[in-house]
């Protein structure tokens, strides 16, 4: 088949599946926006990589307007614009779109179905549930107007979807209630690249470099906003003087953590920007306590992939999460580390104290969450439950 994956954010393990199904002898385009500034996964053609498969960058003519609604509308559009030239060119047989957002989304949705190509909704979270919270904060009385319009549109392009992919089974009930067809709906969970993220040595070259090397290293890595509560980051600095809290993230909330750490005097505290993905394994391999936040509006709508990057290097979690999410009964359940939700963020700083003073602890944690990735990440089972809904 002819498959044109959109994965909108350039993430890890996306790239990964479309590797995989050109191994299976498909024809796999594999498409992302390079103007969205998020951390990117392996999107360079490596030597060994199937005849069959091709990486495409898509721009936006000016810089990427995040913080601005109207702009990065119009932005967001003009992607979806450029991908529909792609799909004309290409006509696909399939059409997978993945971290989309719903103003691109509805454009390739139209271009496929213009193309004849089935489309299948990646859905990684429900994008109306986030925009309903925070637009109307943003944008006082016409920002419920706005909430009201993404939500109709988000589940009309669901119901329109030839298949959707949920990422967590919490969705099925959701959807199937917003009138998308239950036999149309598959639930494959997101994973990490694991065979591209090998736990290295702790003290190695890279983090010899980069990294202090007295002290222990808690580490959060990734996109960091307000809603990921970057004061806990600057709590348990606070907390624990003895330990180096590594933020490896980029924009305006990580330069303010930065500035508050200075004015307190923090030293601990080291602010640093993405590294690229061949150097991933290294900078996470060199942590030894990994930190996540999800937002408690998020609830079950959001499974941020970041958590399963941490699994897959085996390194132990504190996760601040709501109880009903996936990542807190995946971490708990596989007693991979701590997870509680925002109003117990004491308990998860409690939890840290235990990981620093109890080394057993940490790799008893760390080693369960990798035995778990390694078991769960596997891309030929994976690939195979994709294959299924390609049709």
């Amino acid at each position: 088949m002819k498959i044109l994956i959109v994965d909108y954010s350039g993430h890890p393990f996306q790239v990964q599946l479309s590797r995989e199904l050109a191994r299976r002898g498909h024809d796999v385009t594999h498409v992302y926006s390079a103007a969205f500034q998020t951390p990117k996964g392996n999107l360079i053609r490596q030597s060994d990589d199937p005849a069959g498969f091709a990486v495409v960058p898509v721009n936006t003519a000016a810089p990427f307007a995040k913080h601005t609604f109207l702009r990065r509308r119009q932005q967001e559009i003009e992607i979806g614009e450029r991908i529909a030239d792609l799909i004309a060119k290409l006509v696909p047989d399939v059409v997978i779109s993945s971290n989309a957002p719903l103003d691109t989304q509805r454009v390739l949705q139209a271009a496929a179905l213009a193309h004849g190509a089935r489309f299948v909704f990646w859905l990684q979270d429900i994008y109306s549930a986030a925009i309903s919270k925070v637009i109307p904060r943003k944008i006082p009385v016409l920002g419920h107007a706005i909430a009201a319009w993404y939500r109709r549109l988000e589940f009309a392009l669901l119901r329109r979807s030839d298949a959707v992919v949920a990422i967590t089974a919490d969705f099925a009930p959701l959807l199937v209630a917003r009138g998308v067809a239950a036999d149309r709906i598959r639930v494959i969970e997101n994973w990490a690249p694991i065979n591209e993220l090998p736990r290295l040595a702790r003290d190695n070259a890279w983090a010899a470099a980069h990294m202090p090397a007295d002290g222990l290293r808690v580490v959060y890595s990734g996109t960091l906003g307000y809603k990921h509560n970057p004061a806990l980051l600057i709590e348990m600095a606070r907390r624990r003087p003895d330990v180096h809290v590594m933020i490896f993230s980029e924009g305006p909330v990580a330069d303010a953590t930065a500035a508050t750490a200075k004015a307190e005097g923090l030293a601990n505290v080291h602010v640093r920007p993405w590294v690229p993905f061949a150097d991933l394994p290294s900078m996470l391999s060199a942590a030894d306590v990994f930190v996540a936040v999800i937002e408690p509006e998020a609830g079950v709508y959001s499974v941020p992939s970041k958590i399963l990057t941490y699994l897959a290097i085996g390194r132990p979690i504190l996760a601040l999460v709501p109880v009903e999410n996936l990542a807190s009964r995946l971490i708990l359940r596989h007693e991979a580390g701590f997870a509680a939700p925002a109003v117990h963020a004491p308990d998860l700083l409690a939890a840290l104290d235990r990981l620093v003073q109890d080394a057993d602890l940490r790799h008893r944690l760390g080693d369960s969450g990798r035995a778990y990735a390694l078991q769960a990440f596997d891309i030929t089972a994976i690939g195979d439950r994709f294959a299924a809904t390609l049709g």
